[in-house]
């Protein structure tokens, strides 16, 4: 007997079911995550946010720690420290649980001194009974603005500030030379009565010297020493500018600030053993260098040998692809530093 002309359509759609299911492969899951705010919000200094996430896959979850830091904050929360003390740059802003509406969330306070991009870093604990806990995280980053008027800017240094002078201290970590690069601390004095950091050029700043032979301006905030002399840094922000004489003495022996150049992007297995190489950095002189790497993102990992030329460190279990980034910045023998290098590391499960 012929197949029946409906059973053979329902049979072709059956097949066409399954190989569509083929192709699509199985159902996308998902991992904790921040839902709200979103990415790229604009929150109010001192006002609060609503806090929402998904639990995804991740289940067994007994709390969720939420900090804040700014973008260019390099040391991140301990992981297994929820009191903030130590070395910890930023305390635990809220701890979400379970009986909190929305559910390990909550109101969270957008800190009073923020401004420009930063960085909410949730870090949930998950319980494996008797094999205590393991954490996982994820990270938005938002713009923080305030109302407030700025009313003043203001170095936070030495005023005049003098760089390498005979008998002085080193400033700003190293003993100043030619070639040098550093940053200098500036605040801005708002009319809610709130001193912010507001150095870097996200902020709205941007710096001049009124001798580049002496002071250079670089991208992102920098300045490097170029010469023995005196110039005026001025900084600007808004309507309102601030100046800083600075005199530079230092040995005139030419030198050129070494480059740091952390590697490429790479993408890595959750348990694998990480290399972070800074080999192919180099200095213009052929000087010998010294390492300094850091991490800038991602739930804080344990970071071997951050003074050598490769620094490692273990991945730690993901549900989903996370990433971590790191820094490198590199001195040479007679104190210039690089500007910064940044790779980032991708961990899959």
């Amino acid at each position: 007997m012929p197949p029946v002309p409906h059973l053979i359509q329902a049979r072709r759609l059956a097949l066409g079911l399954s190989g569509l299911i083929l192709l699509c492969g199985p159902e996308t899951v998902s991992a904790f995550k921040i839902l709200e705010p979103a990415e790229g919000a604009v929150l109010k200094a001192g006002g609060t946010a609503t806090v929402r996430v998904d639990l995804g896959t991740d289940r067994g979850i007994v709390k969720v720690r939420y900090y804040w830091y700014r973008e260019e904050d390099e040391v991140l929360v301990e992981q297994d420290d929820a009191t903030a003390t130590g070395s910890i740059i930023s305390p635990v802003a809220m701890i979400g649980e379970a009986e909190h509406d929305p559910p390990f969330g909550g109101s969270l306070l957008v800190p009073p001194d923020g401004i420009g991009p930063m960085r909410l870093l949730a870090v949930a604990d998950i319980s494996q009974g008797r094999l205590g806990t393991r954490s996982v995280f994820d990270e938005i980053t938002v713009r923080v603005e305030t109302e407030a008027t700025l009313d003043a800017l203001d170095f936070e240094t030495d005023k005049p500030l003098q760089l390498g002078r005979t008998g002085q201290s080193a400033a700003f970590g190293h003993v100043d030379s030619l070639g040098k690069i550093f940053e200098l601390p500036v605040v801005g004095e708002f009319s809610d009565g709130v001193t912010r950091r507001i150095n870097r050029p996200e902020t709205g700043t941007t710096y001049d010297s009124s001798n580049p032979k002496v002071i250079k301006v670089l991208p992102g905030g920098f300045l490097q020493i170029t010469g023995n002399g005196k110039t005026v840094i001025t900084v600007s922000n808004r309507d309102k500018q601030a100046h800083l004489d600075v005199e530079v003495n230092v040995n005139d022996e030419p030198n050129e600030p070494p480059i740091a150049d952390a590697g490429t992007d790479k993408i890595v297995k959750a348990g694998t053993k990480v290399k972070l190489t800074g080999l192919k950095s180099r200095d213009p002189e052929g000087d010998a260098l010294y390492y300094s790497w850091s991490q800038v993102r991602g739930n804080k990992v344990a970071l071997l040998d951050v003074n050598a030329s490769e620094a490692f460190f273990l991945a730690p279990p993901v549900s989903e692809p996370r990433t971590y980034r790191f820094k490198l910045r590199v001195t040479d023998k007679r104190g210039a530093d690089s500007l910064p290098a940044f790779v980032n590391v991708t961990v899959e499960p």
